[in-house]
């Protein structure tokens, strides 16, 4: 499947980013890798040892774990940032509920870009 990078306008309309500077969301862009994803695929799995983050751009999914209820994503929503963020397994299973749109960083863009945006200050 084909693969590109993500757009500074995509990146905006992730609620996480938005207030981000239009030249870092440009950079950000360049470093992560967007993705389709049919329905039925397990992105993430719980459990699993990957420190990869996403955003949705288009599609639903849903969020399963052993310890809460069941939720969805949308577009403009994001996920795996629990295993980078505090250096630990997945927390949750994700499955694409429909065709989805996903763009993803590894840990070192993380730590870059957003680990600023999940800190406890």
């Amino acid at each position: 499947m084909p693969r590109s990078s993500a757009t500074e306008h995509e990146l905006q309309r992730v609620g996480l980013l938005a207030g981000l500077p239009g030249q870092t969301l440009h950079d950000l862009g360049k470093r992560m890798e967007r993705f389709e994803v049919p329905p039925g695929t397990v992105v993430v799995r719980e459990g699993d040892q990957d420190d990869t983050f996403y955003v949705v751009f288009a599609g639903m999914l849903a969020v399963a774990n052993t310890i809460g209820p069941r939720r969805l994503l949308r577009p403009g929503d994001y996920f795996g940032e629990v295993a980078p963020a505090m250096d630990t397994a997945r927390t949750a299973t994700v499955t694409a509920m429909t065709p989805c749109v996903l763009a993803s960083c590894d840990r070192a863009t993380f730590d870059e870009f957003l680990r600023p945006l999940f800190a406890d200050d």
